[in-house]
């Protein structure tokens, strides 16, 4: 394998830092970029990130970095940060990166305070710099062990993500190219919203059944809402709708199905979250507030929303999905 030279990594959360280490494989150099200096010393130090992901020793070619404008060096950029502080940390990129070089946005989310997807955000702060999108079924640990992953990353332009696809692969992550920023966008943001409702619906401890059903019309939910938006019903059957889909609503390792499995526990929706950040919480009013807006009915995101926001209870929101009127599968 050719090595590429030097890559950005902005964000060393378990994310970042698995993609840093994968990107070490096919890279001279790689920034890995975090605003804490006390935390960017103690990996220089120890060759580890322990706070974000324990166990796995930093490569070589890694450096990290509190220097915002480590990025002026790289080929191109991974922005690997929580949806909601894109907009601030693509503000802090600004006057430092290379004319022309792609950032790419490995949030899966929707601006709460807009309702703007992530391509939105880099359009508006990043003019000139092209904008893509790095999504689909993975977890950091998985990345981390050097598990096989396959995710899609999509640009507007399918000859910048071909180009994308080549600079990041390693010989255990493969990468699909797509031109369909809008659908890979929002299967990833929508995925989290559905993925609290089917851990709900497991820590509730209603049967494997149940979640089957809840999966199913979930995704039709999903498809429903992205096809509205532009988005090709074939990126929402792959690897960013469907594929993320189903990794992040069956498994615990999720941040969004273990707040749904707490909340069907018991525990309270401000607490169930035990302090970590669940993209999903963030995400499901925005989302259910656009699909109001283009008339589209997706009732299980509705729920999700009204138990985050205390209008109503577990039971109730069960209910309420049961009862509601007959209708033809689709």
């Amino acid at each position: 394998m050719s090595r590429n030279a030097t890559l950005a990594v902005v964000g060393a959360g378990a994310w970042g830092t698995a993609l840093a280490n994968m990107a070490a494989l096919s890279h001279t150099k790689v920034w890995l970029w975090a605003r804490d200096r006390a935390h960017v010393e103690t990996m220089r130090e120890t060759r580890r990130n322990d706070r974000r992901l324990p166990g796995l020793a930093l490569a070589a070619e890694i450096e990290p970095t509190a220097d915002i404008a480590c990025v002026g060096e790289a080929d191109h950029v991974l922005a690997v940060v929580p949806a909601q502080s894109l907009r601030e940390t693509a503000t802090s990129l600004r006057g430092h990166l290379r004319p022309g070089s792609a950032v790419v946005s490995c949030a899966k989310g929707i601006e709460r305070a807009t309702g703007c997807y992530m391509r939105e955000i880099l359009a508006e702060v990043l003019p000139g710099q092209p904008a893509a999108a790095l999504s689909g079924p993975s977890f950091a640990v998985d990345l981390a062990r050097g598990l096989p992953t396959a995710v899609t990353l999509a640009a507007e332009k399918i000859e910048l993500a071909q180009y994308l696809c080549g600079k990041l692969a390693a010989p255990h992550f493969r990468l699909y190219r797509s031109s369909d920023l809008v659908g890979v966008e929002i299967g990833g943001a929508a995925k989290n919203v559905l993925a609290i409702a089917c851990g709900v619906t497991m820590g509730r401890e209603l049967g494997a059944s149940a979640h089957a059903a809840l999966l199913a019309r979930g995704f039709a939910e999903l498809m429903r809402f992205a096809v509205a938006q532009g988005a090709r019903p074939e990126t929402i059957m792959g690897l960013s709708g469907l594929g993320d889909l189903a990794l992040t609503c069956s498994s615990p390792q999720s941040r969004n199905y273990s707040l749904g499995f707490a909340i069907g526990r018991g525990e309270k929706p401000q607490e169930a979250g035990h302090g970590k950040l669940t993209e999903g919480a963030w995400t499901a009013p925005i989302l259910t507030q656009k699909a109001r807006d283009l008339g589209i009915e997706m009732p299980i995101a509705e729920e999700v929303t009204a138990i985050l926001a205390g209008r109503v209870d577990v039971g109730e929101a069960i209910e309420a999905l049961m009862s509601r009127p007959f209708k033809a599968e689709g």
